[in-house]
């Protein structure tokens, strides 16, 4: 379990987040098509999970917005927005604001969460995902991961970034 905050309160997270240097857990998440997908679907290619609580709030929606801006001009890398939305409400969220260069993934039918210690335990946004990030290389090893330490923060994009320039 990690603790973090929510607004300056302590929150808890279901667990931790995969440890730099191992192998990536294999996820199922579902996207829009309600199809679900796995590491397997992007073999090969470098994977940057910015994962966010909901992307019908503020940050949520500046951290993908940045996200989709960066995401254009990196090479072999795939960035996947996850988080507890519905597949539909993340589509029309990145049709609504011409996002084309990020891919959303719903928690929605996963154990997604549990598995990569991202779903918050507790407070009144129980049963979301917190937010972080987590990069994967082509080999599906861990190359970065951030836990944000405040969940209304937005990442530190910088840094994650530099890993794969």
């Amino acid at each position: 379990m990690a603790t973090i905050a929510f607004q300056g309160k302590p929150i808890n997270t279901s667990g931790e987040l995969p440890k730099v240097d191992e192998q990536a857990p294999d996820f199922s998440l579902v996207n829009g098509r309600l199809k679900n997908v796995s590491l397997a679907n992007y073999k090969g290619k470098r994977k940057i999970l910015s994962i966010v609580p909901s992307l019908d709030t503020p940050t949520c929606a500046a951290s993908t917005r940045i996200f989709n801006q960066k995401a254009s001009s990196l090479e072999n890398t795939v960035v996947l927005i996850v988080s507890a939305d519905l597949p539909f409400a993340q589509g029309r969220f990145c049709e609504a604001e011409g996002l084309k260069d990020v891919i959303p993934l719903s928690t929605f039918r996963s154990n997604f969460a549990e598995t990569y210690g991202v779903k918050i335990i507790d407070s009144i946004l129980a049963g979301l995902t917190t937010r972080a990030i987590i990069i994967i290389d082509e080999s599906d090893k861990v190359i970065y991961t951030e836990l944000v330490a405040e969940v209304v923060d937005e990442p530190d994009y910088e840094s994650a970034l530099a890993v794969i320039s």
